[in-house]
């Protein structure tokens, strides 16, 4: 599967940010900039700055703004001329600090702003607070589930849909402690297998993939196609069919992907 940009949060809190152009597109971009905490400057000062957005009309005059930057070693975005982009922007769902950002590479705007307004309905305001709350209580995560493997799982079970922590349900303000101070250890593992019914990863069922994505170790046919095996975790064990499965992970959840044919 190709893949044509490489999807990162780049934190720009008290940092320079070149802006280059006039009207209410460019301000658009200096209202982004300025709400993530950057500080917007022209390009007298890009040797102070790592990012720069080039607002012009004139595509010539777009094309040399952004090889100027560009050789001054920043990385650059140019206002609707995708193939002139080092990064794009994409539409984003602010649920602070939960940021939920659409993207097309550029293919199209128009389609991340619909994704995003479809997904600002579903996403409930207090799913920020949950995360904040989750942060907050890192030491008494710890402090109850010692190890890695043992955290990731807890939180898998407690964050799944109907799980008492829940992203999409509506939390109340003291969610995490309640969760923590319980009794119950839901926390999944064992060996499952699916059985795929085509090679379209859509195809999965809703549970085929919750498991494969909390998976610890994925077992595999050579025929199981690679649109399915990134369903799973990038740091899941892969073994092909008739691999090992390692010690310390066969405590967790495996998953075995037999292809249909």
């Amino acid at each position: 599967m190709a893949v044509n940009s490489l999807p990162l949060f780049h934190r720009i809190a008290d940092r320079r940010v070149v802006v280059l152009g006039l009207g209410e597109a460019a301000e658009a971009k200096r209202r982004l900039v300025e709400r993530a905490g950057g500080i917007c400057v022209g390009e007298a000062e890009a040797h102070h700055a790592q990012l720069a957005f080039v607002v012009l009309d004139d595509e010539g005059e777009a094309r040399a703004a952004a090889m100027r930057l560009r050789g001054k070693g920043l990385i650059v975005n140019v206002t609707d001329r995708p193939a002139l982009c080092d990064f794009t922007v994409p539409s984003i769902v602010d649920r602070e600090p939960v940021i939920v950002a659409v993207g097309t590479g550029g293919a199209s705007a128009g389609m991340a702003k619909m994704l995003r307004l479809r997904l600002e309905r579903f996403l409930p305001q207090g799913l920020g607070r949950l995360a904040s709350q989750l942060s907050a209580a890192r030491p008494a995560i710890r402090a109850r589930f010692p190890t890695s493997d043992q955290r990731r799982r807890a939180l898998d079970a407690a964050l799944r849909e109907g799980g008492p922590l829940d992203p999409m349900a509506v939390q109340g303000e003291d969610a995490v402690d309640r969760w923590l101070s319980g009794d119950r250890n839901d926390t999944e593992q064992g060996f499952f297998q699916i059985l795929l019914r085509s090679a379209d990863p859509d195809d999965l069922t809703l549970r085929e993939a919750r498991l494969l994505g909390g998976a610890d170790v994925v077992i595999h046919d050579r025929n199981v196609p690679q649109s399915v095996l990134v369903r799973a975790r990038a740091d899941a064990q892969r073994v092909p069919e008739g691999g090992e499965v390692p010690a310390d992970m066969a405590d967790g959840i495996v998953v075995a992907i037999r292809s249909a044919n």
